[in-house]
């Protein structure tokens, strides 16, 4: 969804370009807390599932229901109303922090829906059940694309917009024009990303009522176990608050580069939504990892565990490593998909080129955490990810980059350093051993 806001939003301008990276990242540092609830849920119903007590891997689903309620609800309530004593804290440019903060205040509506969701694709993750991850992420991307074209240009911007920008394509106005939409621009691409939140969870809990879901895990009715909770509220609590903490460090890296200059954040931006872009298939390759892992471990079977370990780090390099060289070859391609200013897609090119450069030694440490986090170990990857996230590129970037003033080039220099020491930290932890003997 991020990625389609980015490339629509991208032709607003800079500004606008900036607000919506700042505010997706205000929304994104408090519910990141909630990617520990995920992987409490998924490790501990993956790890049910290997010990064959399936109906026990629902209970972990439920505790993580509860888990997400309590987190999600006064986080968005504060979030939506502070959003404009919050925003000012991160941005100089007045013209972006009135956009960020329209943008912010509806993003954080969508909180709530999209802690939800992180529950389901836990569990549904968990019990090896990645196509339902797979339909409900098809949908909602396609409500959120379809509702971004219209609320962010309007009825009249939209044709505007396909005749501009994507001529053979734009057959496809006819789609937006059995009604009149008025342009709302960043507040439009908020706008939309809310109504595909709360699709994405509300079809989440549709699949519960499948015969397979509904029968073989006993989903139903609601159940709490006490004992369960302890332990995911030990999974979830140390990875939740490390995450929060590197979700901060990234916010607070943007605001750095804003120091530096608008159109620098602007291509920060770009260049940050691409390569999480490139993550995916990493992402699907890690989570199947770790749910892999723990469900070995579950059946005693460590061995098994050791060889997905390794077949996904293989698995992994295929993809990003097949991307990051696209990257280095192409970066005005990759550029000019999410804007059509010059001085952005030119500033952007060494930026993207790096990224692409490291997507080989990222797939390592990125399955790599996937894998510990699997076995029970949240709190080292989090904790070594943390340090470096603020002493090597936060910090960095602020010394080198706005004290000694050397500008929007430091950055791309700090990445190769944090991306190579965690890779090797992660690299040294599996080979150690020590997370074969987590009991969940």
């Amino acid at each position: 969804m991020s990625i389609f806001d980015v490339a629509m939003v991208g032709r607003l301008g800079s500004e606008a370009l900036a607000a919506t990276g700042m505010g997706g990242m205000l929304v994104w540092a408090p519910m990141s807390i909630a990617l520990g609830i995920r992987t409490a849920v998924q490790t501990v119903s993956s790890r049910r599932l290997g010990q064959k007590k399936e109906e026990e891997s629902s209970r972990a689903f439920h505790n993580g229901l509860i888990m997400a309620t309590v987190f999600a609800f006064p986080v968005t309530l504060f979030g939506w109303a502070y959003t404009d004593q919050i925003v000012p804290l991160f941005l100089e440019d007045q013209t972006t922090i009135a956009l960020a903060a329209e943008y912010t205040s509806i993003a954080f509506i969508s909180l709530l829906f999209s802690v939800y969701s992180f529950v389901f694709v836990g569990f549904y993750t968990g019990v090896e059940k990645t196509k339902i991850h797979m339909r409900v992420t098809i949908f909602s991307n396609i409500i959120n694309l379809y509702l971004n074209a219209a609320l962010i240009y309007g009825s009249e911007g939209i044709e505007l917009f396909f005749r501009e920008q994507l001529p053979f394509l734009s057959f496809l106005k006819a789609a937006w024009g059995w009604m009149h939409f008025p342009a709302m621009g960043v507040k439009g691409a908020a706008s939309a990303t809310l109504v595909a939140s709360v699709w994405m969870a509300a079809h989440y809990g549709f699949y519960l009522f499948s015969k397979e879901i509904k029968t073989r895990f006993k989903v139903f009715p609601f159940s709490f176990n006490k004992e369960m909770m302890r332990k995911q509220l030990q999974l979830a609590i140390p990875m939740g608050v490390q995450e929060c903490i590197i979700a901060f460090g990234w916010t607070f890296f943007l605001k750095v580069v804003g120091i530096i200059g608008v159109v620098e954040l602007a291509t920060t931006h770009i260049i940050f939504t691409i390569m999480h872009a490139s993550f995916m298939p990493a992402m699907g390759i890690g989570m199947a990892c770790s749910t892999l892992v723990s469900k070995y471990m579950g059946e005693k079977k460590i061995h098994k565990s050791m060889s997905s370990i390794k077949e996904s780090v293989r698995l992994a390099e295929y993809g990003m490593g097949s991307l990051g060289l696209s990257f280095i070859f192409f970066p005005e391609f990759y550029l000019s998909l999410f804007t059509n200013d010059l001085s952005i897609i030119k500033m952007g090119v060494g930026g993207l080129r790096v990224v692409g450069a490291l997507q080989f030694l990222d797939a390592v440490g990125f399955v790599l955490m996937f894998a510990l986090i699997g076995a029970g170990n949240t709190v080292f990857p989090a904790v070594v990810e943390s340090v470096l996230t603020w002493f090597v590129v936060v910090l960095g970037t602020y010394v080198f980059g706005v004290v000694l003033n050397f500008g929007f080039a430091v950055p791309w220099l700090l990445f190769p350093v944090h991306m190579f020491l965690f890779a090797g930290i992660m690299v040294w932890k599996v080979q150690q051993g020590d997370w074969k003997n987590i009991d969940l």
